[in-house]
């Protein structure tokens, strides 16, 4: 079983930066995709950036140009840069790891929540106005 450790979140006024952090234990991590997700209140919970084994980076379209997503395999930690924070990315934010995948990936399969295996707990992104 892979526990994901996110970190990073706080709160910060709009047009601020956060940089969020997952940390995943256990073997494997190089042979899996990674993918932020976020959840607002009284909304479902949504896809906001994925990374394929390739290093390859999806984001919605909301927050391209605004987030990057990388990951250090040697670490085994997925980061979100997250620049000119509106209120409305406000949510708990949640890694996700894959189950094993070829090198390179989709963003419909990045996008899908039934891709992954693993979750971490969450962490609280608050942007003021």
């Amino acid at each position: 079983q892979v526990l994901l450790v996110e970190s990073g979140g706080g709160l910060v006024q709009a047009g601020g930066s956060l940089r969020l952090s997952c940390v995943a234990s256990g073997r494997t991590f190089s042979d899996a995709a990674m993918g932020w997700f976020r959840q607002a209140p009284g909304k479902e919970r949504e896809f906001v950036a994925g990374i394929d084994r390739s290093g390859g980076t999806f984001y919605i379209d909301s927050v391209k140009g605004r987030f990057t997503i990388s990951r250090d395999n040697a670490k085994k930690t997925v980061s979100l840069q997250m620049n000119l924070l509106k209120p409305d990315d406000s949510a708990v934010y949640y890694c996700g790891k894959t189950r094993r995948v070829a090198f390179f990936a989709s963003m419909a399969y990045l996008s899908s929540e039934n891709s992954y295996e693993s979750w971490g707990q969450g962490t609280q992104v608050t942007v003021s106005s």
